[in-house]
Protein backbone atom coordinates (compact mmCIF):
# COMPACT_ATOMS: atom_id res chain seq x y z
CA UNK A 1 0.00 0.00 0.00
CA UNK A 2 1.45 3.73 -1.06
CA UNK A 3 1.61 6.51 1.96
CA UNK A 4 1.01 9.79 0.40
CA UNK A 5 3.60 11.99 0.69
CA UNK A 6 2.69 15.91 1.76
CA UNK A 7 5.03 18.36 0.19
CA UNK A 8 6.28 21.03 2.21
CA UNK A 9 5.92 24.19 0.50
CA UNK A 10 9.06 26.80 0.01
CA UNK A 11 9.98 29.07 2.42
CA UNK A 12 9.83 32.07 1.37
CA UNK A 13 13.27 34.12 0.46
CA UNK A 14 13.99 36.41 3.45
CA UNK A 15 13.31 39.96 3.10
CA UNK A 16 15.35 43.14 3.65
CA UNK A 17 14.46 46.02 4.85
CA UNK A 18 16.11 49.42 4.08
CA UNK A 19 15.34 52.63 5.47
CA UNK A 20 16.45 55.50 3.75
CA UNK A 21 16.36 58.55 5.91
CA UNK A 22 17.06 62.21 4.88
CA UNK A 23 19.13 64.17 6.69
CA UNK A 24 17.23 66.80 9.28
CA UNK A 25 16.99 70.65 8.57
CA UNK A 26 20.26 72.67 8.66
CA UNK A 27 20.61 76.44 8.41
CA UNK A 28 20.61 76.58 4.67
CA UNK A 29 17.73 73.86 3.90
CA UNK A 30 15.78 75.46 1.01
CA UNK A 31 17.78 78.18 0.34
CA UNK A 32 21.36 76.96 -1.08
CA UNK A 33 22.24 73.85 -2.76
CA UNK A 34 24.94 72.55 -0.31
CA UNK A 35 25.91 69.95 -2.19
CA UNK A 36 29.38 68.01 -1.02
CA UNK A 37 30.81 71.18 0.69
CA UNK A 38 32.29 70.47 4.13
CA UNK A 39 31.28 72.18 7.20
CA UNK A 40 27.17 72.39 7.10
CA UNK A 41 25.57 70.75 10.42
CA UNK A 42 22.25 70.49 11.69
CA UNK A 43 19.73 73.41 12.82
CA UNK A 44 18.13 73.26 16.48
CA UNK A 45 15.32 71.44 14.35
CA UNK A 46 17.18 69.26 12.20
CA UNK A 47 18.71 68.29 15.59
CA UNK A 48 14.90 67.66 16.99
CA UNK A 49 14.04 65.94 13.99
CA UNK A 50 17.22 63.30 13.94
CA UNK A 51 16.09 62.76 17.73
CA UNK A 52 12.24 62.12 16.50
CA UNK A 53 14.07 60.11 13.52
CA UNK A 54 15.23 57.26 16.27
CA UNK A 55 12.10 57.46 18.43
CA UNK A 56 10.48 56.19 15.51
CA UNK A 57 12.94 53.12 14.69
CA UNK A 58 11.94 52.12 18.20
CA UNK A 59 10.86 48.55 18.05
CA UNK A 60 12.57 47.60 15.12
CA UNK A 61 15.64 44.99 14.93
CA UNK A 62 18.17 46.65 13.12
CA UNK A 63 20.99 45.10 12.16
CA UNK A 64 23.45 48.24 10.35
CA UNK A 65 23.47 51.56 9.90
CA UNK A 66 25.25 53.21 7.14
CA UNK A 67 25.58 57.47 6.36
CA UNK A 68 26.88 59.35 3.75
CA UNK A 69 30.00 60.77 5.13
CA UNK A 70 28.95 64.61 4.85
CA UNK A 71 28.16 66.19 8.40
CA UNK A 72 24.42 66.66 8.47
CA UNK A 73 23.89 62.76 7.88
CA UNK A 74 26.35 61.77 10.17
CA UNK A 75 24.76 64.26 13.05
CA UNK A 76 21.32 62.87 11.88
CA UNK A 77 22.28 59.34 12.74
CA UNK A 78 23.94 60.20 16.18
CA UNK A 79 20.74 59.63 18.35
CA UNK A 80 19.77 56.41 16.31
CA UNK A 81 23.10 55.04 16.89
CA UNK A 82 22.76 55.49 20.30
CA UNK A 83 19.32 54.24 21.15
CA UNK A 84 20.35 50.85 19.24
CA UNK A 85 23.95 51.05 20.23
CA UNK A 86 25.81 50.42 16.81
CA UNK A 87 28.38 52.03 15.43
CA UNK A 88 27.78 54.01 11.89
CA UNK A 89 29.52 53.47 9.09
CA UNK A 90 30.00 55.81 6.50
CA UNK A 91 29.12 54.82 2.51
CA UNK A 92 30.20 56.79 -0.28
CA UNK A 93 27.63 55.26 -1.77
CA UNK A 94 24.75 57.33 -0.06
CA UNK A 95 26.41 60.76 -0.88
CA UNK A 96 25.02 63.75 -1.69
CA UNK A 97 25.28 64.18 -5.89
CA UNK A 98 28.28 66.59 -6.69
CA UNK A 99 27.05 69.55 -8.05
CA UNK A 100 29.85 70.51 -9.42
CA UNK A 101 30.78 74.61 -10.05
CA UNK A 102 26.93 75.07 -8.49
CA UNK A 103 27.51 73.82 -5.23
CA UNK A 104 26.61 76.68 -2.58
CA UNK A 105 24.75 78.32 -5.06
CA UNK A 106 21.75 80.37 -4.08
CA UNK A 107 18.59 78.67 -5.09
CA UNK A 108 16.47 81.85 -6.02
CA UNK A 109 19.73 82.35 -8.29
CA UNK A 110 18.92 78.68 -9.99
CA UNK A 111 15.64 79.41 -10.73
CA UNK A 112 16.23 81.19 -13.56
CA UNK A 113 18.54 79.65 -15.63
CA UNK A 114 17.56 77.77 -18.50
CA UNK A 115 19.09 74.76 -17.60
CA UNK A 116 17.29 74.67 -14.31
CA UNK A 117 14.32 73.56 -16.62
CA UNK A 118 16.24 70.61 -17.41
CA UNK A 119 16.40 69.82 -14.06
CA UNK A 120 13.21 69.49 -12.87
CA UNK A 121 11.86 67.84 -16.55
CA UNK A 122 14.66 65.32 -18.08
CA UNK A 123 17.23 65.35 -15.23
CA UNK A 124 18.14 62.19 -17.01
CA UNK A 125 19.85 64.61 -19.84
CA UNK A 126 21.84 66.48 -17.14
CA UNK A 127 25.21 67.23 -15.96
CA UNK A 128 25.96 69.73 -13.35
CA UNK A 129 29.18 71.93 -14.86
CA UNK A 130 32.25 69.87 -13.49
CA UNK A 131 29.62 67.54 -11.83
CA UNK A 132 28.05 64.20 -11.48
CA UNK A 133 24.66 63.33 -13.52
CA UNK A 134 21.63 62.14 -11.99
CA UNK A 135 22.12 58.95 -13.88
CA UNK A 136 25.45 58.62 -12.33
CA UNK A 137 24.07 59.65 -8.86
CA UNK A 138 21.37 57.21 -9.46
CA UNK A 139 23.08 54.21 -10.62
CA UNK A 140 25.82 55.39 -7.39
CA UNK A 141 22.95 55.07 -4.78
CA UNK A 142 21.02 51.72 -6.22
CA UNK A 143 24.61 49.87 -6.15
CA UNK A 144 25.18 50.83 -2.39
CA UNK A 145 21.78 49.32 -1.56
CA UNK A 146 22.90 46.21 -3.34
CA UNK A 147 25.56 46.04 -1.76
CA UNK A 148 24.04 46.70 1.76
CA UNK A 149 20.78 44.15 0.96
CA UNK A 150 23.51 41.32 0.44
CA UNK A 151 25.89 41.78 3.43
CA UNK A 152 22.18 42.11 5.69
CA UNK A 153 20.11 39.54 3.63
CA UNK A 154 16.75 38.54 5.93
CA UNK A 155 17.84 42.05 8.06
CA UNK A 156 16.88 45.56 8.57
CA UNK A 157 19.46 48.68 7.38
CA UNK A 158 19.24 52.21 7.86
CA UNK A 159 20.83 54.39 5.73
CA UNK A 160 21.34 58.36 6.17
CA UNK A 161 21.60 60.22 3.21
CA UNK A 162 20.02 63.56 1.04
CA UNK A 163 17.08 64.39 -1.24
CA UNK A 164 18.18 63.91 -4.44
CA UNK A 165 19.83 59.81 -3.96
CA UNK A 166 16.97 59.08 -1.39
CA UNK A 167 14.14 60.10 -4.74
CA UNK A 168 16.53 58.55 -7.08
CA UNK A 169 16.45 55.17 -5.43
CA UNK A 170 12.61 54.73 -4.78
CA UNK A 171 11.76 55.53 -8.68
CA UNK A 172 14.49 53.03 -9.61
CA UNK A 173 12.59 50.53 -6.80
CA UNK A 174 8.95 51.91 -8.22
CA UNK A 175 10.25 51.06 -11.82
CA UNK A 176 10.07 54.71 -13.00
CA UNK A 177 11.96 56.41 -14.90
CA UNK A 178 14.78 58.57 -14.05
CA UNK A 179 12.84 61.89 -15.80
CA UNK A 180 9.82 61.37 -13.06
CA UNK A 181 12.23 61.23 -9.99
CA UNK A 182 11.76 65.10 -9.09
CA UNK A 183 7.74 64.20 -8.64
CA UNK A 184 8.59 62.44 -5.17
CA UNK A 185 8.96 64.41 -1.86
CA UNK A 186 11.75 63.60 0.49
CA UNK A 187 11.45 65.86 3.29
CA UNK A 188 14.05 66.95 6.26
CA UNK A 189 14.12 63.90 9.03
CA UNK A 190 11.38 61.82 6.29
CA UNK A 191 11.92 57.88 5.92
CA UNK A 192 11.32 55.91 3.29
CA UNK A 193 11.18 52.09 3.17
CA UNK A 194 11.92 49.72 0.23
CA UNK A 195 11.73 45.58 1.12
CA UNK A 196 14.36 44.10 -1.08
CA UNK A 197 13.86 40.14 -1.68
CA UNK A 198 15.74 37.90 -3.70
CA UNK A 199 14.38 37.06 -7.01
CA UNK A 200 11.27 39.67 -6.71
CA UNK A 201 11.10 43.20 -7.78
CA UNK A 202 11.54 45.97 -4.83
CA UNK A 203 8.21 47.30 -3.03
CA UNK A 204 8.30 50.40 -2.10
CA UNK A 205 6.63 50.15 1.58
CA UNK A 206 6.42 54.49 2.89
CA UNK A 207 7.91 57.34 1.09
CA UNK A 208 8.80 60.72 3.01
CA UNK A 209 7.50 59.21 6.26
CA UNK A 210 7.76 62.12 8.58
CA UNK A 211 4.62 61.26 11.96
CA UNK A 212 3.98 57.66 12.57
CA UNK A 213 6.32 54.49 14.33
CA UNK A 214 7.70 52.70 11.96
CA UNK A 215 7.91 49.00 13.95
CA UNK A 216 5.46 47.93 11.84
CA UNK A 217 7.87 47.51 8.75
CA UNK A 218 8.21 44.30 7.36
CA UNK A 219 10.52 43.53 4.18
CA UNK A 220 7.75 40.33 3.39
Amino acid sequence: MLMSETTSPTPAPPGTLLLLVRHGETPTTGQVLPGRAPGLHLSDRGRSQAERVAERLTGLSIDGLYSSPLERTRETAEPTAASTGLSVTAHDGLLECDFGEWTGAALTELYGLPEWQTVQRTPSAFRFPNGESFTEMQERIVGALEELCAAHTGGVVVCFSHADPIKAAVAHALGSHLDQFQRIMISPGSVSAIAYVEGREPAVLTVNSTLDSLSGLKAS
